[in-house]
């Protein structure tokens, strides 16, 4: 039994609340997109957790079943297409499965794995949000009357970013393998390109290919200019 099969008057979703009484699991490993999707759902009315990692993931569900998981394709153990794939085959399946990308194809590959829908990153839109979950939410568990599209625009606090590119530098050790680099630069293009960062979304990409070392330096460099600042973006 999920969350949208319990009968709650007093939960009701509204027009202000188009998401109350729901719970949502968010399965993503950057703290500065958490930060949005943690905002969204209080904006929303629903409650929210937070997996960093497929493992982390999968001892919560263990524990209980939340209403809609949002899980991102890029994680730091491993694809989530492998997490969707298992909730889709799951008896009783969880309502709503998303996943989150910037990454070319991550629709196909989403719907391939058994999602309902993808949200695209930098996912920054309050009324994008709330739309793909209810698009596969029953109806009967959607707000009454008509339904004012929100048009806010989600801002996280940079000292999320701060804590994004933190990680990102502890990646970066000396003794970094291939398969990290590459985790690393996908993470950081993101995160940035999330951040509005377009020069430290750019230098990501100087992580992967041929001789990176050159790619590894300005991103070092670009990072403790940024942590460097109190603001950090």
């Amino acid at each position: 039994m999920t969350d949208l099969d319990i009968p709650a008057p007093q939960r009701a979703p509204n027009t202000q609340r188009p998401l109350l009484g729901m719970t949502v699991l968010a399965v993503e490993d950057s703290r500065y997109a958490s930060e949005a999707l943690r905002l969204m759902c209080l904006r929303s009315g629903a409650r929210i957790r937070r997996a960093d990692c497929l493992r982390s993931a999968r001892r919560h569900l263990q524990v209980y079943r939340p209403s809609a998981v949002i899980i991102d394709l890029g994680l730091p153990d491993g694809r989530g297409e492998e997490l969707i794939a298992e909730l889709d085959r799951a008896i009783p399946r969880v309502g709503v499965i998303l996943a989150t990308s910037g990454e070319a194809g991550a629709e196909l590959r989403a719907r391939n794995a058994g999602a309902d829908g993808l949200l695209l990153k930098p996912v920054a839109s309050l009324g994008v949000f709330q739309q793909e979950v209810l698009r596969h939410v029953p109806a009967d568990r959607r707000p009454i009357g008509p339904y004012v599209v929100q048009d806010e625009q989600i801002h996280p606090d940079p000292l999320a970013y701060r804590d994004d590119l933190e990680h990102v530098q502890n990646l970066l050790s000396p003794d970094h393998s291939p398969d990290v680099l590459t985790y690393a630069a996908q993470f950081l293009a993101g995160v940035a390109r999330a951040a509005q960062d377009s020069v430290l979304s750019e230098a990501a990409m100087g992580l992967i290919g041929h001789g990176p070392e050159a790619g590894i330096a300005r991103v070092n460099r670009l990072i403790a200019a940024r942590l460097a600042s109190q603001a950090a973006i």
